[in-house]
Formats: C-alpha cells, structure tokens, sequence
C-alpha cells in the first residue's frame, strides 16, 4: 500500500507517526473508534480499548493462550506496559522500527477487534 513515509513523520521529534497507518488499519471495522485516554491513541469497539499506540509501539488486546504465542513466537512483541503499568496477560505490544510494516500485524489487529467486540458488557 505505498505510504509516504513524510506523512508519517511528527513535526516535534522527526519520529515515525504511526497514528496514521494504525488509523487506515483499524478504523475500516465496523463501529471502531479512536480517542486519547491518558494522552495515549486508543482504539475503541463497543466503548471497551481493544488497541493502542504506546512510544514506539501498539498494544492489542488479544486471547491471553494468543499474547502468549505472539511472545514466545516474535522477537518484536513484548508484554504492553503502558505509562510503566504492570501487564496484563491479553496485552500485547507490537513493535516495528519502520511503521509502514504494522501493515503486516493487520490480521493481529482485527482479532484484538474480534476478541474485545466478543466480549460481553
């Protein structure tokens, strides 16, 4: 999907801006949403956080027998620590030093959705 990489640069730091890209993932599901919680971009189905965009990374929130697949099966997927926070095990961060390839991560994207979208309120 070719993205101009000077779209996604932030004016402060010259850092990779990943908002844009995470938002042309996400924001195509059905009812997906996104506001700032903390400071923080965050991404909402049926008002609960399934993902969201902490420093250089995304958090998803997936079926923990998943977050811990993803950890032990990908060097670039950590547990979410957001503002230091302790983990939980259903959050996972996804870390990619060129932000175009979060495009690759799409399928993980859509079942964070899936998962929290299941869940009942």
């Amino acid at each position: 999907m070719g993205w101009d990489y000077h779209s996604l640069m932030t004016t402060d730091a010259q850092k990779p801006n990943c908002k844009p890209l995470i938002d042309a993932i996400v924001l195509k599901f059905p009812g997906a949403t996104t506001k700032k919680i903390n400071g923080l971009d965050a991404y909402f189905v049926k008002d609960r956080m399934f993902a969201c965009i902490n420093g250089n990374g995304v958090g998803l929130r997936v079926p923990a027998a998943m977050a811990r697949d993803l950890q032990f099966s990908r060097e670039n997927v950590s547990p979410f620590h957001p503002a230091g926070l302790p983990s939980s095990k259903e959050w996972v961060q996804i870390e990619r030093a060129d932000v175009t390839e979060y495009e690759k991560d799409a399928e993980i994207f859509l079942a964070a959705y899936d998962f929290v979208k299941s869940q009942g309120r």
